[in-house]
């Protein structure tokens, strides 16, 4: 089902500012909000519909793709939207706190939870590799959880003591006129307890999290282009308290090739031919992507012509049976030098055609110029 226009969902202008989107946000939550509307599905649904929506919106860079290219272009780099309630506490918690002190709903520790952080990683291939596809080899350092203490923080066998700031909560409460409004409690960080000294994890000093160094295969499709994120989900950094994974996005960057010019979904090459083969017509060898080919040049042919070999191009990504086309474009290779023979013949070739002709040495360039005007 086709997803509603943002700006819609917010009831805002395509023009809005950062605070008439917050704004705007603000009143659209505190009406659909789960803890406001207990059972409701239809509400669930329209809370977490404007919550994409002014995750995308507040986001510049996002907000600058959805204009140009809207729900789509978003789809191709990667973003495909919080997938229920707990991803959405998860993304904007803090957005929560400081907007309305919802509890957020779920056990304490569910509250807490944050997704890890998304990595980045520029991919460089050759332009047949884009085509065609390939398998690719990749390392990257990534923060993961502790396996000594199994993200805890403490080493095994210990119990993290109850913090006393919070008693456990992993917030504490503020009062600021009509609101109560949820904090992160400053002692644990949220974690509702505290590690003493001599309990701390050696292996990764009490954070819980230590450095790794991942390698793996990555799965280049067929029909990429530079620019394209290849998104491969769970391979970022851990998440904190039970958080899930970030996201490992793959930048594609394509190498250029000294024969072939790509074009969206068509590959373009460049053939010089005499203007006596464009003339008369000829079957020629052409260097395509899978190989050399043969082609019928005909009779006839201009310079600039394009001779189409259909279905001969780049894979589409969206559809494996569609490919593009490989052109040929021809060019007149026009001599610069001609003997006498060659002259003479020519010359009588303009007579002919009734072309006029210089019958000086400079004569040729003009004949050849009157040819390919």
């Amino acid at each position: 089902m086709a997803k509603e226009d943002y700006y819609k969902l917010l009831g805002v202008n395509r023009e809005a500012s950062d605070s008439e989107l917050k704004k705007a946000y603000r009143k659209a939550a505190m009406k659909y909000h789960p803890d406001r509307n207990p059972g409701d599905k239809g509400a669930e649904e329209k809370f977490k519909a404007v919550s994409e929506a002014y995750e995308v919106l507040s986001d510049n860079k996002k907000r600058q793709i959805y204009d140009q290219l809207g729900h789509d272009g978003l789809s191709g780099q990667g973003y495909s939207g919080p997938g229920n309630a707990e991803d959405i506490f998860s993304s904007f918690g803090s957005i929560f706190e400081d907007f309305f002190g919802f509890n957020q709903g779920g056990s304490q520790r569910q509250q807490r939870a944050r997704k890890g952080t998304d990595l980045r990683y520029d991919l460089t291939i050759s332009f047949k590799e884009a085509v065609f596809g390939t398998e690719k080899k990749i390392k990257f350092r990534r923060r993961v959880q502790c396996k000594a203490c199994d993200g805890r923080g403490a080493r095994p066998g210990s119990v993290p003591q109850t913090c006393p700031t919070c008693q456990g909560a992993g917030q504490v409460r503020r009062t600021q006129g009509f609101f109560s409004v949820s904090m992160t409690c400053p002692t644990c960080k949220g974690s509702g307890t505290i590690i003493r000294d001599e309990d701390i994890c050696k292996s990764c000093n009490g954070e819980g999290i230590t450095l790794e160094t991942r390698e793996m295969n990555v799965k280049v499709p067929a029909g990429v282009d530079s620019g394209l994120k290849l998104r491969l989900s769970s391979e970022g950094e851990a998440g904190t308290f039970g958080g899930p994974s970030g996201d490992l996005y793959v930048v594609l960057n394509v190498e250029e090739d000294r024969k072939f010019i790509r074009d969206d979904l068509n590959i373009l090459v460049h053939k010089e031919l005499s203007f006596v083969q464009l003339a008369l017509g000829c079957k020629i060898e052409v260097e395509t992507l899978e190989g050399m080919e043969n082609i019928d040049i005909p009779a006839g042919t201009q310079h600039g012509d394009h001779i189409k070999l259909k279905q001969k191009g780049v894979p589409n990504l969206r559809s494996r049976t569609n490919r593009g086309d490989f052109l040929v474009e021809v060019r007149a290779n026009i001599p610069k030098r001609l003997n006498k023979e060659q002259r003479e013949t020519l010359v009588n070739f303009a007579k002919l055609s009734n072309i006029p002709v210089e019958k000086d040495k400079a004569g040729t360039g003009s004949f050849f110029q009157k040819i390919f005007e």
